[in-house]
């Protein structure tokens, strides 16, 4: 029953995000696409990393090795000596970030994001961190709290919202 609604609290918080994009839209246009809400027009996303670029092989870093031919990656020194930039982007964008796709948690923008993240991590710090279980057990299955654990949910895929 908890997962249900847990289910019916994700796509609601999806969809209610959306909303909220669209009428930030009209009301205000340049609101609708804040400075890297979105993916550049190239395509192409990018991480900092804090190593030097002859110590990074992106082909062996298994986050991004998961996508195979699908993506593109490149690694080069980051501006001003600040470490390597690590860069990918899907071969194919044409299939890539859908409404529909983001609403059902299937954008493989989103999942090359996440990549990205825990590559840099793994460079970094030589394991992928994860966030300890809240402390506070079961919620109430109230709709509030369903609605939060549906965000939580897609939370790590498209970072902070």
């Amino acid at each position: 029953m908890s997962s249900s609604i847990g289910t019916v609290a994700s796509l609601a918080a999806r969809g209610a995000g959306s909303v909220v994009r669209h009428v930030r839209a009209v009301v205000n246009p340049s609101a609708a696409h804040p400075a890297g809400a979105d993916r550049p027009a190239s395509g192409w996303l990018a991480v900092t990393v804090l190593a030097e670029p002859s110590e990074i092989d992106a082909a062996k870093l298994p986050p991004l090795a998961e996508f195979g031919d699908r993506i593109e990656v490149r690694v080069h020194a980051a501006p001003g000596g600040k470490g390597t930039e690590l860069a990918a982007r899907l071969r194919d964008q044409q299939h890539s970030g859908s409404a529909l796709s983001r609403l059902t948690g299937n954008d493989p923008q989103a999942d090359l994001r996440s990549a990205l993240r825990r590559a840099e991590q793994l460079v970094e710090v030589g394991e992928v961190l994860a966030v300890d279980p809240a402390p506070h057990g079961e919620r109430t299955a109230t709709p509030g709290g369903a609605l939060l654990e549906g965000w939580t949910k897609v939370a790590p895929k498209a970072g902070v919202r």
